[in-house]
C-alpha cells in the first residue's frame, strides 16, 4: 500500500490504547476511519482527536465484537456508508489472569469471545469487501503471547495463538486464490495501555499486584510508538510484525531453545511473578 490517503480503515477497540494511537496515526495520513468500541465515551474522544489530526471522515459505532449478528450488521453499515473498505484492523482485546485450574468458564468464554471470535467476525464479515476493493488488507492483533506461552495466561495465550494461526492460514489462502488482500499478524510485547487494569482475574489472583506488575515491569513502549511500527508494517505488507524489544527477544528465545523455553520461563516466573492470594 503506497499511500493511505483517502483509504477506508476499520479499527476495533479504538477508544484507547493501541486502537486510539492507530486511529490518530492513520488520521494524520488522510484516511477515512470507521472506529468502534464498547466504550462510547472514549470512542467519541478518539473520533474528535482523529478529526483534528486530519482524518477525511470518521464514523463511530458502539460494537461488541463478540456479538456475531451485531458485527455482521456493522460491516454492512460501514460498507454502505463509505462505499468501500480497504483495511480492517482487528485490535479489540481483553486479558484474563490466573492458573487454568482456578479460572471460571464464564471468564474463559468472555476472553475467547472477544480476543478470538471478535477477530474471526471482523475478518470474515469484511473479507468479501476487502477482496472487492482491489487493495485490501487484514491486520489482526495477536501478541507476544501468541508466539510463546506464559504461566497464568493460559486463556490469553490460547486466544492469541488462535489469532496467529487463523491469520497465517488466511494469508496462505489469499495467496493461493490470487486475491488482492494482504494479511498481517501483529505481535506486541508490553505496551503502556490499560489492558491489565481492565483485565479479569481468578479468585486466587491479586488484581492490583498483577496489573501493577504489568504496568511497572512489562509495559515499556508507548501506544504511539507501537502504532507507528504497526502502520509501517501495514505499508510494507509484512506478514508478521513484532512490536517491542521484548517481542523480538522472547521470540528469538523460543526459536533457539524450542520447547525448552517453557522450563526457562517457569523457573524465571517463580522469582518475578506476583504471588497469588491464599
Amino acid at each position: 500500500m503506497k499511500s493511505f490517503e483517502n483509504k477506508v480503515v476499520v479499527i476495533t477497540g479504538a477508544a484507547s490504547g493501541i486502537g486510539r494511537a492507530l486511529s490518530l496515526d492513520l488520521a494524520r495520513r488522510g484516511t477515512r476511519l470507521a472506529l468502534s468500541d464498547v466504550d462510547e465515551t472514549g470512542l467519541a474522544e478518539t473520533a474528535a482527536q482523529a478529526t483534528r489530526a486530519g482524518a477525511r471522515g470518521v464514523r463511530t459505532d458502539r460494537l461488541d465484537v463478540a456479538d456475531r449478528d451485531a458485527f455482521a450488521r456493522y460491516a454492512l453499515d460501514v460498507v454502505q456508508h463509505f462505499g468501500v473498505v480497504n483495511v480492517v484492523i482487528n485490535n479489540a482485546g481483553v486479558a484474563l489472569a490466573g492458573d487454568l485450574d482456578d479460572l471460571e468458564y464464564a471468564d474463559i468464554d468472555w476472553i475467547i469471545g472477544i480476543n478470538f471470535w471478535g477477530v474471526v467476525h471482523g475478518t470474515k464479515e469484511f473479507l468479501p469487501h476487502l477482496i472487492a476493493s482491489g487493495d485490501g488488507h487484514v491486520v489482526n492483533l495477536s501478541s507476544l503471547f501468541g508466539l510463546i506461552s506464559m504461566p497464568g495466561q493460559s486463556m490469553y495465550n490460547a486466544s492469541k495463538y488462535a489469532v496467529r494461526g487463523m491469520t497465517e492460514a488466511l494469508r496462505e489462502e489469499m495467496l493461493i486464490a490470487g486475491h488482492p488482500v494482504a494479511v498481517t499478524a501483529v505481535h506486541p510485547g508490553g505496551i503502556k495501555t490499560a489492558i491489565a487494569r481492565n483485565a479479569r482475574v481468578s479468585a486466587k489472583e491479586d488484581k492490583h499486584a498483577t496489573s501493577s506488575f504489568f504496568d511497572e515491569k512489562l509495559a515499556r513502549m508507548t501506544p504511539e510508538k507501537a502504532a507507528a511500527i504497526i502502520v509501517r508494517g501495514i505499508a510494507r505488507k509484512q506478514a508478521r510484525v513484532l512490536v517491542g524489544i521484548d517481542a523480538h527477544a522472547l521470540h528469538t528465545l523460543g526459536k533457539l531453545t524450542g520447547s525448552r523455553y517453557q522450563d526457562i520461563v517457569a523457573a524465571a516466573s517463580k522469582k518475578v511473578l506476583p504471588t497469588t492470594v491464599v
